[in-house]
C-alpha cells in the first residue's frame, strides 16, 4: 500500500514536532522543512503528497512564494497554507491553496490533509 508523503514547513520547532508526530500518527510519511529553500530542495528529490507551511518564514521567502512555486511546477500538490498573523482570503492563494488562521488543531490539519490527498488520488485515478 503507497504511504503517502506530506511535506511540513514551519520554523518553529514545537509546531512542526507536533504536527509531524500527529501526521506520521495518522499513517503519512512526513518530511520536515524549516524554510522555503529546504523545501524546495525536498521537493526536487521526491514525490510529496501534500504541504502544509506557514507564511512567515526566515531567508526572505515566505510560504505564500512556496505555495506559489508549487502551483506552477508541482499542480498536483495541494497545499495548506498556515498564519497566526496574517489573514488571506481566496483571491489572493495561488491555486487551489487553502488557508488556515493559526492557532489551529492539529487534528484539524490531519483532517485537512487526509481530504486533499484524497482528492488529488481520486484525481490522478481519474
Amino acid at each position: 500500500m503507497y504511504q503517502r508523503t506530506v511535506l511540513i514547513v514551519e520554523d518553529e520547532y514545537l509546531i512542526r514536532m507536533v504536527l509531524a508526530d500527529t501526521l506520521a500518527e495518522e499513517g503519512y510519511d512526513v518530511v520536515e522543512a524549516t524554510n522555503v529553500l529546504e523545501a524546495v530542495a525536498i521537493l526536487g528529490q521526491r514525490k510529496v503528497d501534500a504541504v502544509v507551511t506557514d507564511v512567515d518564514m526566515p531567508g526572505g521567502l515566505s510560504g505564500l512564494d512556496l505555495a506559489r512555486m508549487i502551483s506552477s511546477t508541482h499542480m498536483n500538490v495541494p497545499v495548506i497554507i498556515a498564519s497566526g498573523r496574517h489573514q488571506l482570503s481566496n483571491s489572493e492563494l495561488p491555486g487551489d491553496a487553502i488557508f488556515v488562521q493559526k492557532p489551529y488543531g492539529v487534528d484539524v490539519i490531519a483532517a485537512m490533509v487526509g481530504e486533499i490527498t484524497e482528492r488529488g488520488a481520486s484525481r490522478m485515478i481519474a
